[in-house]
């Protein structure tokens, strides 16, 4: 809500409580009345239901629901409703969710359409400043390998942890940085003492300059193993012109393809993801091939624009537009 009030955006607040929703919901329909909204997004589980209500009883012409992530339906009789009677159209972020809610929800081809979110290839772009992190720089200083993402579990940390030990035993020097907020990070970073990598990891915290960090790095690592659409870090790293090492979970193979535009390990692996980070620094000729790829595919599919003018397409289909 900050961000959007801070771009100017018109914002209403609302709680999501549960114990609240009758009174949540004739509050959402009445917003959606007063602002003759056209276009309702819905993103998660009890957003979807309540704007989703509320959506229906003022017939707002066009009812969305997004799916950005790779996750197994624990109730999927009831689950259907979001994806059916509480949505017109169903987005998603990468084509293995499309497959996944399309097959268990019954949904036709026409009604699901797969877009994930669009980078600003301007600011997200392999020429321009490199952050300043907690390691060394300059000319002889190791190569830094990065993970940049939320602390969550799922993100796959530990394996990453695990894989820089392998590369010490075997004798190889980098420089290692953790990028995110979220969790606590001494959670984290009790994590890398377990794995007696603690003294070599630093923690950044949360940081807005992402960009910059992208280029400061030799290369990111995505070592995920659920949950995982099209994550967007990966194509920001592609369009940075960043190496990336990505596992094979949800999407992620998806624009990180093999020995294409990066290189895939199998989640969970640690000793593949160490392989593969020592060959993204000791085989520079094809690296900096797929970095070239990986900026040319963001540029040509997965910009700003081009997601603006596929989600226009979408719109159009239901909305009527005014002649002229």
């Amino acid at each position: 809500m900050e961000r959007a009030q801070a771009a100017g955006i018109t914002t209403h607040a609302c709680t999501f409580d549960r114990r609240l929703l009758p009174l949540e919901l004739l509050r959402v329909a009445l917003t959606l009345r007063r602002e003759r909204i056209q276009i309702v997004n819905t993103h998660s589980s009890r957003d979807g239901w309540l704007a989703g209500m509320a959506s229906r009883l003022q017939r707002v012409p066009l009812l969305l629901r997004t799916r950005h992530i790779d996750v197994i339906d624990r109730t999927p009789t009831i689950s259907r409703h979001k994806f059916t009677t509480l949505a017109d159209h169903a987005l998603t972020t990468s084509r293995k969710i499309t497959d996944y809610i399309r097959t268990t929800f019954r949904l036709s081809e026409d009604r699901v359409t797969t877009l994930p979110t669009g980078i600003d290839v301007s600011q997200f772009h392999p020429e321009g400043p490199k952050a300043e992190l907690p390691v060394k720089s300059g000319p002889g200083s190791p190569p830094v390998i990065g993970m940049v993402s939320v602390l969550r579990s799922w993100k796959g940390h530990e394996v990453f942890f695990a894989a820089i030990r392998k590369l010490r035993e075997s004798g190889r020097e980098f420089q290692y940085v953790v990028v995110g907020g979220g969790a606590p990070i001494e959670v984290f970073a009790n994590m890398a003492n377990i794995h007696g990598v603690g003294d070599c990891v630093h923690f950044t915290g949360h940081r807005e300059d992402i960009a910059n960090v992208l280029r400061a790095l030799n290369v990111l690592c995505i070592p995920s193993f659920k949950h995982e659409g099209v994550p967007q870090i990966g194509l920001q790293a592609l369009a940075c012109g960043t190496p990336v090492v990505g596992s094979d979970c949800g999407g992620i193979p998806e624009i990180i393809l093999d020995s294409i535009t990066g290189r895939i390990f199998p989640m969970n692996n640690s000793e593949a993801l160490a392989t593969r980070i020592a060959e993204a620094i000791d085989e520079q000729e094809s690296t900096q091939k797929m970095c070239r790829a990986g900026r040319e595919m963001v540029e040509n599919h997965h910009s700003i624009d081009t997601m603006l003018d596929r989600l226009n397409d979408i719109y159009a289909l239901y909305i009527d537009r005014p002649a002229g």
